[in-house]
């Protein structure tokens, strides 16, 4: 069967990430979450306090970046890839609210993009691949067969993520989340290097009023077609 490229890209907290991996599932394809690799880079910036609330030292980072490792791996054989950084796995460190704070301003560096936009390329180079994020269908793979550009109201995604934090056990308030979603909304769509727009020949979805399976069986209809010629 003929594999194709799959760029999902759309506003923070729209489910990209959920439905690429359910569809990589389904196909059998390749998944990478480029959002969990700049959320690793901003991690490492934090930890070597480059980044505050006091400070942004992009020029410590941009020098560090050789320093940086970054890879999937699946820690068993039934779980989902999960990112390492420096081969420490860090999938959950990297989902924090504090995370979320500075990986817009991180991802709005030139050199941090081009690094990963090059590692994100050599993944997708044999395609049968799902990839999210903002600029995967504008700049990491603008000729992908299927792109997908994935929206919703800024107050139904700081529903989702205040209600995934509470989950994981953090204590946040809904007010600071839905800060951060418009925050991160217009640090992306504003940014000069590969700010967050739609492709033009992207498929927009608004998933407000969507549940996941009616979200995830669109889609992977869309996929279907894709790969059989049929649009």
């Amino acid at each position: 069967m003929k594999k194709i490229t799959i760029a999902i890209d759309g506003y923070s907290s729209t489910g990209k990430s959920t439905v690429a991996k359910q569809l990589a599932d389904w196909l059998e394809y390749v998944y990478v979450d480029t959002g969990a690799m700049y959320r690793a880079v901003t991690l490492y910036a934090m930890q070597k306090g480059f980044i505050s609330e006091e400070i942004f030292d992009k020029d410590k980072l941009i020098a560090s970046l050789s320093e940086i490792k970054l890879e999937f791996r699946k820690p068993n054989a039934f779980s989902k890839a999960e990112i390492f950084l420096n081969n420490e796995n860090v999938e959950k460190q990297i989902r924090t609210l504090q995370v979320s704070e500075y990986v817009s301003p991180i991802a709005t560096i030139p050199e941090v993009r081009r690094k990963l936009v090059e590692q994100q390329q050599r993944m997708g180079e044999g395609k049968g691949v799902v990839m999210d994020g903002r600029d995967i269908g504008t700049v990491v793979f603008p000729n992908a067969e299927l792109k997908i550009f994935m929206n919703a109201s800024a107050e139904k995604r700081a529903t989702r993520r205040f209600h995934e934090l509470l989950e994981r056990g953090d204590e946040v308030a809904y007010k600071d989340v839905l800060e951060n979603v418009l925050e991160r909304d217009h640090i992306d769509s504003t940014r000069e290097d590969s700010p967050l727009r739609k492709a033009d020949d992207a498929i927009e979805i608004d998933n407000s009023e969507m549940n996941l399976e009616d979200q995830f069986h669109i889609i992977l209809q869309l996929a279907k077609d894709r790969i059989a010629g049929r649009i």
